[in-house]
């Protein structure tokens, strides 16, 4: 999500939302959902992050009086305006905190996608900070690997990869508790369209020499003096990445003059408006599917065992504003 924030004109409210609004998104997205949705407080924090993303993609956009907020700031302004959820207001700090850790062990997959000879892969970089990625995300609920991977490159590019994937063609890795697969994708034609299909969330998207990628220290590479690139998830990908091109033919033979820097496929258009340079996009809102997961053990972490999470109580006003 952008992280800029919007001057308000509406000093005496502080830019914030209206009640009329929190309760809108809180009847929306909080409530109005099905009651597994409900058991645990990582499932209701991903409920609030749809709600924080519909808030910014749509609510901001449309009304330059309202500030953007932090997933962090808004779930406080949430949990303080959502009836069943204000006993829990003073614990809004761990709970966040649990989150946040419980979101890191998610798994995550995506695509390694390379061109008709093997030699340049799609990196996209996201919309806040200068790094770049491989096209991936977070699994769904018993979402399968290969069918969040084809999910999250629609979602970041655009381009269905579900008629070229091979469940056995990936990459994996494990990064603390996170298991990261990326399906290698190959023969896609470098004039390809690529236009994301979520609002931002992704503000590049570019075609880069993959033996051009050479790693210094743990986050960057740098490309023949071309500007150091930023790499956080792509740098420990490399070293297998290329065994793989090594061990397989390409369909076109290797191009012998091919220009070292990256070329952009697809940017975010940019409008000057007063004294800054603002960010837009005309792609559709981002997916509100049910990213929470399917980890091991869905219970709230070890920070809530000094009060209880009332399920019960939330699952009756849910039913008190949806009777069916």
């Amino acid at each position: 999500m952008s992280g800029q924030q919007r001057s308000s004109t509406n000093p005496s409210k502080g830019g914030l939302p209206s009640q009329e609004l929190l309760d809108d998104l809180c009847s929306r997205f909080v409530l109005n959902v099905p009651k597994e949705d409900l058991q645990s407080f990582e499932r209701i924090l991903f409920l609030v992050e749809y709600a924080h993303w519909y808030y910014e993609d749509n609510s901001v956009e449309n009304d330059p009086s309202l500030k953007s907020l932090s997933l962090k700031e808004f779930t406080r302004l949430i949990f303080n305006s959502c009836e069943i959820l204000r006993p829990y207001v003073a614990h809004i700090d761990d709970i966040f905190k649990d989150f946040t850790s419980y979101k890191f062990r998610v798994p995550v997959t995506g695509a390694i996608i390379l061109d008709e000879s093997y030699q340049r892969c799609l990196l996209v970089k996201g919309w806040k900070g200068p790094s770049w990625s491989f096209p991936r995300g977070k699994k769904n609920k018993d979402e399968e690997d290969h069918t969040c991977a084809i999910r999250e490159v629609i979602e970041e590019t655009g381009f269905d990869i579900s008629n070229l994937l091979n469940e056995d063609e990936y990459i994996e890795m494990v990064f603390g508790q996170q298991r990261v697969r990326l399906y290698v994708i190959t023969g896609v034609k470098e004039d390809t369209p690529f236009v994301p299909q979520t609002k931002k969330e992704i503000r590049e998207i570019a075609w880069h020499r993959v033996d051009e990628l050479q790693p210094i220290g743990d986050n960057a590479v740098i490309s023949h003096g071309i500007t150091g690139l930023k790499l956080y998830m792509v740098a420990p990908f490399l070293s297998s990445l290329r065994s793989w091109i090594l061990a397989h033919q390409p369909p076109l033979a290797p191009k012998t003059q091919v220009p070292i820097k990256g070329i952009s496929v697809w940017k975010a258009k940019s409008s000057t408006m007063g004294s800054g340079t603002v960010v837009t996009e005309s792609q559709p809102s981002r997916s509100l599917s049910s990213s929470y997961g399917n980890p091991a053990n869905p219970s709230p972490g070890k920070s809530f065992r000094n009060f209880k999470f009332d399920a019960a109580a939330i699952l009756r006003a849910m039913e008190t504003a949806f009777p069916v």
